[in-house]
């Protein structure tokens, strides 16, 4: 198994690379879009785009980033601190809201995503990650929820507010002060806007040596902010497959949102998920509690068993990544670096004790 580590655009630069690789990780999973720190786990900077009354952040547009060139340049830089660009997670919601809200871009958006990932093929990145929803991450609340009382999040209670015109994932692509609200709409519908996108996109994956890979909606609700959700059940990845059957088409199996699933069962979605060969990279994380009441917690002390994770993986011959994501704060001069060394430390004793 590979240790991961998640990076995000104000992230990418020679100290942090270098401290991911002295915490023992080897490959990374980079956003390149960033969302306010206190969200995602990671350290804000004060050029960070945040808009107070728009939710995370305003996204940026910027297509350069995505190009062949920023790519290859952008692994060659990792690699020279002995971290492999392994993947990309979450598109710029700029670049593909139409195709999120079926309106009159999609067509135009897709042929984006299309050119970003044969840039990622022609750049040596194996795997984009996606989150197919237009509310995102919402609802979250803050407090000292793990041992010790270090700071994390959790959700309590479903967040129903309705989203405004201009946004999805939490982030205005343009301006939502109009007052109008996005429509409600089905879970049909929401099936069959993905179902287009992976039709036009999955062959060019394929292509491109590239897996798409699909996180569960988190938090897993069956509606968030009254618009539906789509893998808020385990047995729901497997009307994912279905849509479009491909190699190309995977999960990014985030362990503590399937967790709090109700009636999940992560043991059993793992060993499956790993055995089938789908199962593109893994989010390894725990949580206490369920929908709607849960909160993330240190990587040993939630409701999943660790240890028999790990298990499951090596007796199913998984050989992927596998990335602490968002973590505790702990009470030190660098409260999120130590969190993250934590896990990273926890994470490297179970696969030299399992592996």
């Amino acid at each position: 198994m590979k240790i991961g580590f998640g990076f995000y655009r104000h992230m990418l630069n020679d100290d942090n690379y270098r401290f991911a690789r002295q915490a023992g990780a080897t490959h990374a999973v980079v956003h390149l879009t960033d969302y306010t720190g206190q969200l995602k786990g990671a350290p804000v900077t004060d050029d960070q785009p945040i808009d107070g009354e728009n939710g995370w952040g305003s996204t940026s547009g910027d297509r350069e980033i995505w190009s062949v060139s920023s790519l290859t340049d952008l692994k060659k830089r990792m690699a020279a601190h002995g971290i492999d660009l392994y993947a990309l997670e979450n598109f710029d919601p700029a670049h593909w809201y139409d195709v999120l809200l079926a309106g009159p871009r999609r067509d135009e958006q897709i042929e984006w995503i299309r050119e970003i990932i044969r840039n990622m093929g022609q750049a040596g990145i194996s795997v984009m990650g996606y989150n197919f929803s237009l509310a995102g991450v919402a609802g979250r609340v803050h407090g000292p929820f793990a041992r010790g009382g270090a700071e994390s999040v959790g959700v309590s209670g479903v967040d129903d507010t309705p989203i405004p015109k201009g946004m999805v994932w939490n982030m205005a692509y343009e301006s939502t002060r109009t007052g109008e609200m996005l429509p409600e709409i089905s879970h049909e519908e929401l099936w069959e806007r993905l179902r287009y996108f992976l039709e036009r996109v999955v062959p060019v994956a394929e292509e491109a040596g590239v897996t798409m890979a699909a996180h569960p909606d988190d938090p897993p609700a069956e509606r968030v902010r009254r618009q539906p959700r789509l893998i808020y059940r385990d047995a729901l990845y497997r009307k994912l497959f279905g849509l479009v059957e491909s190699p190309a088409s995977r999960a990014e199996l985030c362990l503590g949102t399937v967790q709090e699933m109700q009636g999940s069962d992560v043991y059993r979605l793992t060993e499956e998920l790993v055995r089938e060969r789908k199962v593109a990279y893994i989010h390894f994380r725990n949580v206490v509690g369920k929908i709607p009441e849960y909160h993330e917690v240190f990587v040993d002390e939630g409701d999943i068993d660790m240890p028999r994770i790990i298990r499951i993986l090596v007796e199913n011959g998984y050989d992927g990544v596998i990335i602490p994501d968002h973590t505790p704060q702990m009470s030190c001069a660098a409260p999120w670096h130590a969190g993250m060394a934590y896990a990273l430390g926890y994470m490297r004793g179970l696969c030299q004790v399992y592996g």
